[in-house]
């Protein structure tokens, strides 16, 4: 497939990670004054694509200051260690909770194939390559990293993971979501307008905590959000409206599963979300067949389901204890 950068005329660009399928992981690069900055990086087959970005503009591996990274699942960050080796100067900005696996990423392949099983695990990322100490930043909450004319700035923001945070264009007035302000898959956009629905991948799923991340964005005043699932989005505050009212009933699924299931409750929740897409998307206007919306969404609904199974079980008082990794 031909190399599409998109530029957005404000010194963000995006283009497609190549993860799995066209347009299901974006990786940003911010330029200012001829310094970069990649923000998520896909897995390490993302790296020809993200040298093809810096060649588009004009820039060489040596003019990357950062490789930011959103949190540490493997669809924004499995390829670091890859980006990392090509760009000498380069520094890797990470939350405290996220560096130690990015420098001994042993545990966190280990955990990986814990969710998504060892073959596929394997398929999807291959060898994470470790990052040395020294080339970490990590995160606290409010910092600002320069990059050429503009600041960075970096909040904490779990909801999604404890180790997430996002990122604040001042400059551009766009924030860098990760996953915290949910997924939009751009076929499914109709008259331009995105659906989006929230992600609650396991294990460290709390939904109390994602609204307020959200919020926290929201405070900001952005004029744009750029999602890794898929890029650039506006109007943030009506979007998020949307967002967190699927979040709501998310939660409600969940509980309702684990009510009359406390055992089992991941079947029921998975059929139940699957439903829920669908209907959504109807009602959205999206007029492609089931099986290609459910193709689209279906690693999601099989991740959230999973998450909210193991967030429900843990605060259900009825439920039996639930035994999950944890990516702390």
């Amino acid at each position: 497939m031909q190399f599409n950068l998109i530029d957005y005329r404000n010194g963000i660009h995006a283009f497609d990670a190549g993860y799995v399928r066209h347009q299901l992981a974006a990786i940003h690069l911010i330029v200012d004054a001829g310094r970069a900055a990649f923000v998520d990086t896909g897995s390490n087959a993302s790296l020809p694509r993200a040298m093809e970005a810096l060649a588009t503009l004009g820039l060489t591996p040596a003019s990357v200051d950062y490789v930011i990274l959103t949190h540490i699942h493997l669809d924004h960050a499995g390829g670091a260690g890859a980006l990392m080796q090509a760009f000498p100067a380069a520094r890797l900005v990470v939350h405290p909770r996220g560096a130690r696996h990015m420098i001994d990423p042993t545990k966190l392949m280990a955990a990986t194939e814990e969710v998504y099983g060892r073959d596929t695990a394997r398929a999807l990322y291959g060898d994470l390559l470790p990052i040395p100490a020294a080339r970490v930043i990590e995160t606290s909450d409010g910092m600002t990293l320069p990059l050429g004319g503009r600041e960075l700035a970096v909040y904490d923001a779990p909801g999604h993971a404890k180790h997430h945070v996002f990122i604040h264009d001042r400059t551009a007035q766009g924030i860098f979501t990760g996953d915290t302000f949910g997924i939009a898959y751009r076929e499914c956009d109709v008259g331009g307008q995105p659906l989006l629905f929230p992600s609650t991948t396991p294990s460290q799923f709390d939904p109390t905590e994602l609204r307020t991340s959200v919020e926290r964005m929201l405070a900001l005043e952005p004029e744009a959000v750029y999602l890794t699932h898929f890029s650039r989005l506006a109007p943030p505050r009506t979007l998020a409206e949307t967002m967190l009212r699927r979040l709501d009933d998310f939660v409600q699924i969940a509980r309702s599963a684990v009510a009359a299931e406390a055992n089992a409750p991941l079947p029921t929740i998975r059929s139940e979300l699957e439903a829920y897409v669908l209907r959504a998307a109807r009602t959205h206007g999206v007029t492609l067949p089931d099986t290609e919306i459910l193709a689209l969404w279906r690693m999601d609904i099989d991740l959230n389901a999973q998450g909210l199974a193991l967030w429900a079980m843990a605060t259900n008082p009825q439920a039996p204890p639930a035994h999950a990794r944890s990516d702390n």
